[in-house]
């Protein structure tokens, strides 16, 4: 069968052939793959960086973490693998598989799965978000964060904040559902007093972090407390394109009432990771099929896949390898 391979660690994935799998375990069922998005993790997972490879042998391999297809008896499913998702077929655990709607795209239904993980459980899992909150998303020009301004309204937030570099991403949030967008261009002290004036106004219950570094340092300065009872705010780490560390003030953790963790990989419980599985994303492909939930792709053929695997992709976009 033809699929992208990793040959040596480092190196761009190739169109080549490989040997079709065959099914070992009894849980295992054969997916005949249609689709698989190309992510961050997967790069990382493909290059060796991802912390998921530390104890991994070098040897050649199928990228991709999840994907799209059908089963043997025509059911539309979404698959998670440990094995490689980008391949005529797959190997696939049955309890890591959600059925798609019909009317749904393929396209949109690789794309949608690793925003949803990036969002909907750092909103639900870790931060317990309720109706009503006020959900500061960090760093929300993304791909994940234009999904968490969707989540966060299906969820009733009842204020969404923003933040991003690129204006014209940041604007487009907007149409997406946030109510307020503030620039990280903006200077230190006018970052940090327009999260003051909002936080006085609106008390921030959530914020969901995609960059961590400097930004943070400023978010937390600014929601620091003075000594009398301050409002719970939950921080969730889900990224740090903006550097791995931050410095944090000690008086920050002692006078505010802070809560910060992270949502990723080997963050989660079973319990959760279930609930991912058997509710959370079935209910946003619903919601997709909708029209509640918006994502764009660009989409490109299999064997294109050494061409574009460098590519700069659109802001906004999710590159999706169609197979």
């Amino acid at each position: 069968m033809k699929a992208a391979v990793v040959f040596e660690k480092g190196s761009i994935p190739q169109y080549a052939d490989f040997p079709e799998p065959e099914i070992i375990k009894e849980n295992e069922v054969l997916v005949s793959v249609k689709a698989a998005s190309i992510k961050n993790l997967d790069r990382a997972r493909a290059g060796g960086t991802h912390y998921s490879t530390d104890n991994e042998v070098q040897q050649p391999k199928i990228i991709g973490s999840d994907g799209v297809g059908y089963l043997d008896n025509g059911t539309k499913v979404y698959f998670f693998s440990k094995n490689g998702s980008v391949a005529e077929k797959v190997l696939a655990d049955r309890q890591l598989m959600v059925p798609i709607p019909e009317n749904l795209d393929f396209s949109v239904a690789a794309a949608l799965p690793n925003a949803v993980m990036g969002s909907a459980m750092g909103l639900q899992c870790k931060a317990g978000m309720q109706q009503g909150d006020t959900v500061l998303i960090n760093g929300a020009t993304g791909i994940t964060g234009r999904i968490a301004v969707q989540i966060a309204k299906l969820y009733g937030a009842g204020k969404v904040i923003v933040t991003g570099r690129n204006e014209t991403a940041l604007q487009s949030l907007l149409e997406l559902g946030a109510d307020e967008a503030i620039s990280l261009k903006l200077t230190d002290e006018n970052f940090k007093q327009k999260i003051k004036e909002i936080h006085g106004e609106t008390p921030v219950d959530v914020i969901l972090d995609y960059i961590w570094g400097h930004s943070v340092e400023m978010i937390l300065a600014a929601l620091k407390g003075d000594g009398t009872f301050s409002h719970k705010t939950k921080l969730v780490s889900v990224g740090g394109m903006s550097g791995d560390h931050i410095q944090l003030s000690s008086q920050i953790l002692r006078g505010t009432d802070i809560h910060i963790s992270g949502s990723g990989l080997g963050s989660w419980t079973k319990e959760e990771s279930k609930l991912l599985f058997s509710e959370i994303i079935p209910g946003m492909f619903q919601a997709a099929a909708e029209g509640k939930i918006k994502i764009e792709t660009e989409n490109v053929d299999l064997e294109y896949i050494e061409s574009v695997w460098n590519k700069e992709i659109e802001n906004g976009k999710r590159l999706v390898i169609r197979i």
